[in-house]
């Protein structure tokens, strides 16, 4: 105990010596610690927003085409005959709703002539819960595809969400057009009966909802009665796996997944981002830990006189060594809990950003575990770099640095 009080001691009187050298030095290990915890934070943020966003769905299982696409969402090929699917599932026992969704690419435009091309999402009338902001919405169900003919009334009722809103400078009451093709576009109008984040919010992008049929028409998919996917909800106390069996058997094509299952899915189709995203972690630690051995390379060599006067008073090279990774320690409890403050700050400044750019809030999130695994990568490092740097210093450290 009083030879860790002596390396501590020296060890503080060292760093209040030259406080340029211990500022760098403590900026060099908070960048570092700032790195991993906005990449780890990066990561748990995305896993957990989208886990959210399919808990929150209300859904239990999911019916796709397949394979995970790289269409938007993510979600897979289309599902064919999707309105006779949707009404075999909703017959299945156990299942208290089935509901057939589609997501396509379209040209929305407003009165300028100018086109955006947007996501399509297509819900039957009696779809999802869509939370609205603004307007009515939808108030009644998909009269257009009239048991398959597509010859009853379209309404041509859209709702929109505000980036939408926005980018077209228009609100409820307004027209638009919309279509597959810019051509179509201009031959459909559509009026705007609300505005809602709920689709734009799951997807990360500007959304225009209409009924499915209807939307089918514009993007002339009607003689397919394609659709992205089918949502499937369980009554209360359903077995949702032996139900999830039982639709896969009944439709050996599709994929029928949890909602578990599903965010699996779509992380396993982004494994070369979540590849990068580690590997950016690791660069990050590796990186911080090359630039504080450098730094207290630079802090340990300085101070070769004093560590070669301590060898000639009898002082061992595992005591000196013990002092410089004192240093470290401390050093690294400062970089680190600086590097710990200001990562909230910067938590906040980039989920603004990736609001602005993806529409996806709480998109970065650093829970405790983030902030403590930070903090104890600062020690780390501090401890292994200055303990690194003081035995290359020591190897070259004789009597005859008094001399010079």
């Amino acid at each position: 105990m009083s030879r860790l009080r002596v390396a501590l001691s020296v060890a503080s009187a060292q760093l209040r010596h030259d406080r340029a050298r211990t500022v760098l030095a403590v900026v060099g290990i908070a960048v570092a610690v700032l790195s991993t915890t906005l990449l780890a934070s990066l990561g748990y943020g995305v896993f957990e927003t989208g886990q959210q966003k399919f808990d929150s769905s209300g859904r239990d299982l999911w019916v796709t085409g397949g394979s995970i696409s790289k269409g938007p969402g993510g979600f897979g090929t289309s599902i064919h005959d999707a309105h006779n699917v949707s009404q075999n599932i909703d017959s299945v026992e156990g299942v208290q709703a089935a509901v057939p969704m589609a997501f396509r690419a379209v040209y929305v435009g407003n009165g300028s002539g100018q086109m955006q091309t947007l996501v399509g999402v297509g819900v039957p009338g009696e779809g999802p819960a869509i939370e609205l902001e603004e307007g009515p919405g939808f108030t009644h169900g998909d009269a257009h595809y009239e048991n398959g003919t597509y010859e009853g009334p379209m309404y041509r009722h859209i709702i929109i969400d505000p980036r939408t809103a926005e980018m077209l400078d228009v609100g409820v009451g307004d027209t638009l057009r919309i279509g597959g093709s810019v051509e179509s576009a201009r031959e459909n109008e559509f009026e705007v009966v609300g505005i809602s984040s709920t689709f734009s919010s799951f997807l990360g992008a500007p959304t225009v909802t209409a009924h499915l049929s209807e939307l089918q028409e514009v993007t002339g998919t009607t003689g397919t009665d394609k659709a992205t996917f089918v949502t499937v909800s369980l009554e209360d106390g359903a077995n949702a796996s032996a139900i999830e069996q039982q639709l896969q058997r009944q439709y050996p094509d599709y994929t029928v997944r949890t909602n578990q299952e599903q965010m699996r899915a779509v992380l396993q189709h982004n494994a070369v981002v979540i590849a990068v995203g580690g590997a950016l972690v690791v660069l990050s630690v590796i990186a911080g830990f090359a630039l504080t051995l450098n730094v207290l390379s630079i802090v340990v060599f300085q101070q070769k006189e004093e560590l070669a006067a301590l060898t000639a008073l009898g002082v061992s090279s595992k005591t000196l060594v013990g002092m410089v990774a004192a240093q470290g320690v401390l050093l690294g409890a400062v970089g680190g809990l600086l590097g710990v403050a200001v990562t909230p700050p910067f938590v906040v400044g980039l989920n603004w950003v990736a609001a602005e750019i993806v529409g996806f809030e709480g998109l970065v999130q650093a829970p405790g575990s983030v902030l403590v695994l930070g903090g104890a990568i600062a020690l780390v490092i501090g401890t292994l770099a200055a303990a690194v740097a003081g035995w290359r210093t020591l190897r070259t450290v004789g009597i005859d640095q008094l001399s010079r």
